[in-house]
């Protein structure tokens, strides 16, 4: 039972498209479903991008692809950094591809592991999160993993600047090209070579190899403004609330924490039951519109914990009207790279951050 009018649509048939678009001739996709697939539930959007093609999935967390595994999802899925210490059985015993960098994860998944187990060895081309490094020291690496008996099925790099350098992007590829090759020097052959993300995929066609995994591409959110807009990609979710309440307010009254905005004229005050509890952006306040009966409303003052206030001017609304909070009404639409750009970051996060308390309803 669903009391509150705040919730969220996925379109699946989006996903299921997006999946389809993003995958080039004769490449392999890895639909990349981490943190509740960017905010639109995994499981759901695992499913519909397996439907679009996608023959791998990818996750940050153990526990992800656990919880894929427990929804019946049979397809295979990369943890995309090493097994935290302890997790290596039940990780393993969940069929979950490991991906391996250091030689302490190593030793602890040959404890584990049975011989011939299938591993994907990260290289670190300048990310410098996680992987190999320097790449040159990527062959020894793999000696040792034979060597524990285990089988190199892949080797992946990630990019740290896909969506907007060029030559960033091109120098980590031809680090990651030279570390392959040491490593086919050395007697490894792996079957899969993949270091595109969304940006990639997108710009960089030279770097899609055998598999690409796009993950907020997939969802339908651009990974820098304007990458990807000719595509068609089609953004998958919609954020909706409804009107809770509303008061004509006098113009000079202050609204929430802080009294940090004024009206500047008489104004019909509108309050809406969604707030940063959920994962609408404080950094919104007073910066963000949303949308009521097909037009744009300022977000006013502070957003507060499970509420929000709307400056609606004039317009005449009532409580029970719909609010648009991400997404199309009538002629308008307001978009996570929007959003983004109002609160200073970026729109993984913006439609990543949507709570669990937050329902998700799922369309096509």
């Amino acid at each position: 039972m669903r009391h509150r009018p705040t919730f969220v649509r996925v379109d699946l048939a989006a996903i299921r498209h997006n999946a389809a678009v993003l995958t080039p001739p004769g490449v392999r996709l890895m639909a990349v479903v981490k943190a509740n697939a960017y905010g639109h539930g995994d499981t759901e959007v695992a499913r519909a991008a397996l439907d679009g093609g996608a023959s791998w999935l990818g996750v940050a967390l153990v526990e992800e692809g656990l919880g894929l595994r427990a929804a019946g999802i049979d397809a295979p899925i990369l943890v995309l950094s090493e097994f935290p210490p302890g997790s290596e059985t039940e990780a393993l015993a969940g069929a979950l591809t490991p991906s391996l960098y250091s030689m302490e994860g190593l030793v602890r998944l040959a404890a584990t592991a049975t011989a011939g187990t299938a591993v994907h060895v990260k290289i670190d081309t300048g990310m410098h999160r996680v992987g190999v490094f320097p790449p040159e020291a990527t062959a020894a690496f793999a000696d040792e993993v034979v060597g524990a008996d285990l089988r190199i099925e892949g080797l992946w790099t990630h990019f740290a600047r896909s969506e907007e350098d060029e030559i960033t992007t091109r120098e980590q590829l031809a680090l990651f090209h030279r570390a392959i090759d040491e490593v086919k020097v050395a007697g490894h052959v792996p079957d899969l070579l993949h270091a595109a993300n969304s940006g990639a995929v997108i710009l960089h066609p030279e770097s899609h190899l055998d598999l690409v995994r796009p993950g907020i591409a997939l969802v339908g959110v651009q990974p820098a403004p304007g990458v990807g807009g000719s595509l068609g990609l089609r953004p998958a979710l919609s954020w909706y609330s409804a009107v809770s309440f509303v008061r004509r307010l006098p113009a000079g009254e202050a609204l929430s924490y802080g009294h940090r905005y004024r009206l500047a004229r008489d104004a019909n005050v509108a309050t809406v039951p969604v707030g940063y509890a959920d994962g609408y952006p404080r950094a919104l306040s007073s910066a963000a519109d949303v949308l009521i009966r097909g037009r744009r409303c300022r977000v006013a003052g502070n957003v507060t914990m499970d509420q929000l206030l709307v400056d609606c001017g004039d317009l005449a609304v009532a409580a029970g009207d719909e609010v648009v909070l991400l997404g199309e009404q009538g002629a308008q639409a307001i978009t996570a790279e929007e959003l983004a750009g109002a609160a200073g970051t970026v729109g993984y996060e913006i439609v990543a951050r949507i709570g669990r308390r937050v329902p998700r309803e799922y369309t096509g």
